[in-house]
């Protein structure tokens, strides 16, 4: 019972973090308008990690009263390694999908992202993953979903698509990583790593090549200051402490929920209406969602034992 409550919180964790990348669509598209992608990610990710720094430094003031040998030298190294492995999957993965709306539409872009729901299952078969039943007809169900919620035009596969695709085949190598790693350390102090790790990545690239200043920083300061503070240090961070109790495949589904949440904050804020067709799709995916999240009739048995 207790692991059932414990899983239903990460769950709950995952989705806020979906919910919170959802209406960051709105200031990604807005703080493209004063700087290039790789500046836009070098000054978010940069303010995501930190953010983190005074939550990081009061806790460890705190264990260092209880327990001053708490750090090892050894537990430093596996931070180190698990941070720069988390910040290149999620500096490759970000800049992919920041170019590649560039050069196709909105609608092909988040389609072709959430395809990690499928990906994630298909790679964890190579890493020896049990995948069951349940979780590939909602992945399938989902897809479908977010098929009707997201294309409008005929399916094709331009630069920009190539692009996203392979963005969504990255997101997926960050979903499991971020699994492999998140249960041996702290999270919050792994997700701060690896905002700085894909930030100074960033913010080098946009020094070798774009023009970034700090005029246009400060002039998307709104946009950028929301991507930092609640994309990043909040809603990743959510993401490295749901999935510590949740299944990877399932953790893609419940983040996969970003998409339907961008177009109902686009209803609520910027009062556009949806389509009998799009909330078609957002019906399918939040039925994935439920149907993963049900409990296995061995499990449920096994309980009332």
């Amino acid at each position: 019972m207790k692991k059932d409550k414990t899983s239903l919180k990460s769950s709950f964790l995952l989705f806020l973090a979906a919910a919170i990348w959802g209406v960051a669509f709105v200031a990604q598209s807005v703080g493209m308008d004063y700087m290039g992608p790789c500046t836009f990610n070098g000054v978010r990710f940069l303010i995501g990690g930190t953010v983190l720094l005074p939550f990081i430094w009061y806790r460890e003031k705190k264990n260092r009263k209880s327990d001053p040998s708490r750090q090892k030298s050894g537990d430093r190294k596996s931070m180190l390694t698990g941070g720069i492995c988390c910040g290149l999957a999620l500096c490759i993965a970000s800049l992919l999908q920041q170019f590649g709306i560039q050069y196709t539409t909105v609608g092909k872009a988040g389609f072709i992202t959430t395809l990690y729901i499928i990906i994630v299952p298909f790679l964890g078969i190579f890493l020896r993953k049990k995948i069951g039943a349940k979780v590939w007809i909602g992945a399938v169900i989902a897809v479908a979903g977010m098929y009707l919620l997201c294309m409008s035009e005929s399916f094709s596969l331009s630069r920009g698509d190539a692009l996203v695709l392979a963005c969504a085949v990255v997101f997926s190598v960050h979903i499991l990583v971020v699994d492999y790693f998140s249960p041996k350390m702290d999270s919050v102090k792994l997700s701060c790593m690896q905002f700085y790790t894909s930030g100074i990545i960033c913010t080098v690239l946009a020094f070798l090549t774009e023009t970034p200043s700090l005029d246009a920083v400060v002039a998307g300061a709104v946009p950028v200051l929301y991507a930092g503070v609640l994309s990043c240090g909040v809603a990743y961070t959510l993401q490295v402490v749901g999935q510590k109790n949740v299944e990877p495949t399932v953790a893609a589904l419940l983040l996969s929920m970003e998409s339907v949440v961008s177009v109902l904050a686009g209803w609520a804020l910027l009062n556009q209406k949806l389509s009998i067709r799009e909330l078609s799709g957002c019906v399918l995916v939040f039925a994935a969602v439920i149907l993963v999240q049900l409990p296995d009739k061995m499990s449920a048995k096994g309980d009332k034992k």
